[in-house]
C-alpha cells in the first residue's frame, strides 16, 4: 500500500502524463480525459466523486494519488457584505481570500504565497515570513470556494479575480500562470482572462517575462509613490527595481500585449498625498499608458501610517483628472474584519 507521503498530487500532472500512467497500469487511455475534467472543470476534491469511473479505477487512483485541496477554516462577514475566508492548506498552513461584492460584479481576491518576502511597510502580510509558494491547484481552489460563496450568499456568479491577496504573484510565476490557465481554459472554469488582474509590487524582469509570454490577463502595479526616494522607504523592492526600470518593463508589456496597466496608489496622510506627489504621479503616467486606482489606506497594528484626509484625497484625484489621467477612487471594503487591502495576515486564526 502506498503511504500518503508517497502519494503524488495528481493535479501536478497534465492530461498526457495521466494518460501515460493509466495505460501503464492497465487502464483505458480515455480515462485520463475524464479524470482531468473532474479535477479542473468540475473541481472534484476526491476520486470518490468521479462517478463515471469504475470502483476499481477509483480505488487504484486512491492508492497512488492524492488531491491536495484546501478547506475553509474560518469565514467572516463584513457589514458591507465582504466575505473573508481563512483557507487551510493540506500541510496546515493558512492563507486568506476575500469575496468583494458590488452591484455590477463579484470579485475574488486570492493569495499566491503563504506570507511574503517583500516587507512592504504598510502591508500586514509584509510583516509575515514567506513560508512557501502556493501550488496552482491551491490558487484555483480559492477561486472555486469564493465563487461558491458568491452563489450561496448573493445568488450571483463570480465575475472577476484579482491576485492581490497574500504574497507577490510574480515570485510564484509558474504556479500563478498555471492557475490562470486552469481558470480560463475551456477545459477548466472557462473564465475570460480579461476578468483577471495580477498585481505586482514591481519586479521588472518578471514583467518583461509576462510580456514575452504574451499573457492575456490584466496587470496592476502597486506604485504608492512616483519617486524612488519615497518608494524605497515603503517598498524595499524598489531599491533593485527602480521606477526607470519599471517604466521600461511596463512599456514593453504594453507594446507586446496591448493591455493598459493599472497603477495602485494608496494615499498615506502627509507622506504621498500632496499636490507635488500628484504631479510626480502624473509625470509617471505620461511615461506609461496607465489608469490610476487611488486606494484608501487601511491601518494595521505594525505600522504608523494613516489614511489621508478627505479633502487632500479629493484635490489629489482632481489634479490628475484635470490633466487627463483616468482615475478611480477605490473605497475600502471589509475593513471591519481585516479583509481590506493590506490587512491580510491570518490574525483571527492564529
Amino acid at each position: 500500500m502506498t503511504t500518503i507521503q508517497q502519494k503524488q498530487d495528481i493535479r501536478k500532472l497534465n492530461v498526457d502524463q495521466i494518460k501515460t500512467w493509466m495505460t501503464e497500469h492497465g487502464e483505458k487511455a480515455f480515462r485520463a480525459k475524464q479524470i482531468y475534467e473532474w479535477i479542473w472543470k468540475k473541481s472534484a476534491h476526491s476520486f470518490d466523486e468521479m462517478t463515471n469511473l469504475s470502483l476499481a479505477t477509483r480505488e487504484l487512483m486512491n492508492e497512488h494519488f492524492v488531491i491536495h485541496s484546501l478547506d475553509v477554516a474560518k469565514k467572516q462577514h463584513s457589514n458591507d457584505g465582504t466575505v473573508k475566508s481563512a483557507f487551510k492548506l493540506f500541510d496546515g498552513n493558512l492563507v486568506e481570500g476575500v469575496l468583494i461584492p458590488a452591484a455590477d460584479r463579484m470579485t475574488a481576491c486570492v493569495s499566491s504565497q503563504v506570507g511574503c518576502s517583500l516587507t512592504c511597510k504598510f502591508c500586514a502580510t509584509g510583516y509575515m515570513d514567506r513560508k512557501r509558494n502556493l501550488e496552482a491547484g491551491e490558487i484555483y481552489d480559492q477561486v472555486v470556494a469564493i465563487a461558491r460563496q458568491a452563489e450561496a450568499t448573493f445568488n450571483a456568479p463570480l465575475t472577476n479575480i484579482v491576485y492581490m491577496g497574500m504574497g507577490e504573484p510574480l515570485l510564484n510565476y509558474a504556479n500563478v500562470l498555471k492557475s490562470i490557465e486552469y481558470i480560463t481554459s475551456p477545459k477548466g472554469l472557462n473564465m475570460s482572462p480579461k476578468r483577471i488582474t495580477v498585481s505586482t509590487a514591481g519586479i521588472a524582469k518578471m514583467i518583461t517575462k509576462l510580456a514575452d509570454d504574451e499573457v492575456r490577463f490584466r496587470l496592476a502595479l502597486s506604485l504608492h509613490a512616483a519617486n524612488d526616494k519615497k518608494r524605497n522607504q515603503i517598498m524595499p523592492i524598489n531599491e533593485s527595481n527602480s521606477l526607470d526600470n519599471l517604466a521600461d518593463a511596463l512599456n514593453y508589456f504594453y507594446k507586446k500585449t496591448g493591455n493598459r496597466i493599472t497603477f495602485e496608489y494608496i494615499v498615506f496622510n502627509n507622506f504621498n498625498d500632496s499636490l507635488q506627489d500628484a504631479k510626480e504621479l502624473w509625470e509617471f503616467c505620461k511615461r506609461v499608458p496607465a489608469r490610476v486606482n487611488i486606494i484608501e489606506y487601511n491601518p494595521i497594528a505594525e505600522a504608523d501610517f494613516k489614511n489621508t484626509e478627505a479633502d487632500r484625497l479629493d484635490k489629489f484625484a482632481a489634479f490628475l483628472e484635470d490633466r487627463g489621467v483616468s482615475v478611480h477612487v477605490r473605497r475600502s471594503r471589509g475593513k471591519d474584519i481585516d479583509a481590506a487591502c493590506g490587512q491580510l495576515a491570518n490574525k483571527e486564526t492564529n
